[in-house]
Formats: C-alpha cells, sequence, structure tokens
C-alpha cells in the first residue's frame, strides 16, 4: 500500500514539474490555407502554400501561392483555416 502511495505521489509530482515549463511535449502538425500578414501600416491576406515555424524563436516563415516569401514575427502574423 505505502508503495503505490509513494508512487502516486512521483508521478504527481513529475506532471506538476513537467507542465510548469513552457514547451511542447507532443508536437502537433497544424493545416493552414491563410495568412493575414501586418507589414508596416500594411495588412495584406494571402492564400499559404506551406508555412514554418521556428522553434528557438517567435517568427513564421510562410510561402503564399504565388511564390512570394514572408519572414516575420509572430504578433503580426494570423495564421488561419478556412473550410471554404
Amino acid at each position: 500500500m505505502r508503495k503505490k502511495i509513494l508512487l502516486g505521489l512521483c508521478a504527481l509530482v513529475s506532471m506538476v514539474c513537467i507542465s510548469g515549463c513552457n514547451k511542447q511535449l507532443i508536437d502537433t502538425t497544424y493545416d493552414f490555407n491563410k495568412a493575414i500578414i501586418i507589414i508596416g501600416d500594411e495588412i495584406k491576406e494571402v492564400e499559404i502554400s506551406s508555412w514554418t515555424d521556428y522553434s528557438n524563436g517567435d517568427q513564421i516563415q510562410i510561402k503564399a501561392t504565388d511564390g512570394t516569401i514572408y519572414l516575420g514575427h509572430s504578433s503580426n502574423i494570423l495564421l488561419i483555416y478556412d473550410e471554404g
């Protein structure tokens, strides 16, 4: 009985320690097809061919369907999934 309680307590402490960090434990893939990009005073809406985010920073790179590549801070880029 003591071993079960001790094991449960260790599991609980481990979960609290892991969830306390700001790190994604499971990698997920998101599919977006539109983006709204703020460039200075200009706001652009583009169709996305592909996109990449960087795990060591806050930058997002978007390749538009017209071939233009945008690289910007995540606070200036809104990724959208539009089913239509």
